[in-house]
């Protein structure tokens, strides 16, 4: 089964679709499997982080700030080669096992879909197989 998502993003931000990636390996009746979230886009990615502390997705972002800052240097037109690089090193996807027609998440974990380039209109895919 395979499901596409819309989400419309701001600036730069993580959001939490845990709730809606639950749903769909719900409706999708499979007990044991795996799901994968996917991300079409190089300048977004999908992680799994905590999602009971709002600072932690903080912290990440301004981590990968640091990591990743605009720089003078970068050649690309469009002006978002941090986006690209904090793309790159975030991922473009995730997979969760399917255990008795759950996620198998740890207690503190989400699936955020990360943006690094907003706003933007953005699709996401929930293959549960």
């Amino acid at each position: 089964m395979l499901r596409e998502f819309k989400l419309q993003t701001d600036a730069e931000n993580f959001h939490n679709i845990t709730r809606l990636v639950t749903e769909a390996v719900r409706e999708s009746g499979i007990e044991t499997g795996s799901c994968l979230v996917y991300c079409p886009h190089t300048t977004a990615g999908i992680t799994i982080n905590e999602n009971a502390d709002p600072d932690v997705v903080t912290d990440v972002l301004y981590g990968l700030r640091q990591a990743f800052p605009d720089r003078a240097q970068f050649r690309h037109v469009e002006g978002n080669s941090a986006a690209h690089l904090k793309a790159s090193a975030i991922g473009a996807s995730v997979t969760v096992p399917i255990v008795h027609g759950s996620l198998l998440l740890g207690t503190w974990q989400g699936i955020y879909f990360c943006e690094f380039d907003g706003p933007r209109n953005r699709t996401y895919y929930v293959q549960i197989t």
